[in-house]
């Protein structure tokens, strides 16, 4: 049971109503995460902006989330995993070995498991990676903009899932749990 109230959009008011229509508009549904953000709008704004402005990046659908995997994993947010898991699959096209994969920052395509290895330096040194994890993101193709963009992908994850393991979102997608590390 969630641990804050999930905000519904038929008794949502203001912003908070207009931001729970344009997801719904946008996804086709208003998962519970977005309901659990918009106890405060600039929350979910902040959110939907960022994400936003990542999709118009150089990282592909599928690469964002595979990022979005493997951090779920690496923090172990059901929630995340779980619709990451769907989405990965769903949306981005993902096969199942793949989805398992990526969880463990590992790819069947050379490029996208470049961004997951240094995407989970990323999360696990807390963003204090190692000068040769960026000389071997650069070695295996990375630009310096995807580098930036595997970062910012990693921030944005961690966010959601801190947030969901905080308030306890109720997953309201398939169920997919991490792996006891």
């Amino acid at each position: 049971m969630s641990r804050l109230p999930l905000i519904q959009p038929d008794t949502a008011t203001g912003k908070a109503a207009d931001l729970l229509a344009g997801v719904q508009k946008a996804l086709g549904v208003t998962p519970n995460m977005t309901k659990a953000m918009v106890n405060s709008p600039a929350v979910l704004e902040a959110y939907l902006g960022f994400s936003g402005a990542l999709a118009g990046g150089a990282l592909s659908a599928p690469t964002r989330e595979r990022i979005a995997l493997v951090v779920a994993e690496e923090n172990g947010c059901d929630y995340c995993l779980s619709a990451h898991s769907y989405i990965g699959a769903n949306i981005a096209k993902l096969d199942a070995d793949e989805i398992e994969a990526n969880r463990h920052g590992r790819s069947s395509d050379p490029k996208a498991e470049a961004v997951l290895t240094f995407a989970t330096a990323v999360v696990r040194a807390r963003g204090g990676v190692e000068e040769s994890d960026l000389k071997a993101a650069r070695a295996a193709g990375l630009t310096d903009g995807e580098i930036v963009e595997t970062i910012a992908g990693v921030a944005l994850n961690v966010f959601t899932n801190y947030l969901n393991k905080a308030v306890d979102t109720d997953i309201d997608w398939p169920v997919v749990r991490h792996h006891q590390h």
